[in-house]
């Protein structure tokens, strides 16, 4: 009997830490949201609805495309290969000649 009254103990105990203290926000009881941070307060990253592959300059559809983040910025790719050549020198890709043929629609 007293071995079941130390679990029942530790199960309560388990309990009011996930519902009241750190782990509420995993039960999804964060606690009561103040006016200031109502559903549109909260920041949602939306990707483009057209960007260009800067391996080769098509471009591509965000939501088909392969991405890869370099330096907080995410750059999407129409395949694999260019991607990876991406990747492997991200600087070839992004010097500033380059960066004003993207931006020109390819145009130099």
């Amino acid at each position: 009997m007293e071995s079941l009254l130390y679990f029942v103990a530790w199960g309560a105990l388990l309990f009011l830490m996930m519902r009241f203290g750190c782990g509420a926000h995993v039960m999804g009881h964060g606690g009561e949201r103040s006016e200031s941070q109502g559903p549109g307060s909260q920041m949602r990253w939306v990707p483009p609805k057209s960007d260009f592959d800067p391996v080769c300059n098509r471009a591509v559809r965000p939501e088909k495309a392969l991405s890869s983040v370099h330096d907080g910025r995410v750059f999407y790719f129409c395949g694999a290969e260019c991607r990876e050549a991406f990747e492997a020198t991200p600087a070839d890709f992004l010097s500033p000649a380059r960066a004003s043929f993207v931006s020109d629609g390819g145009a130099v």
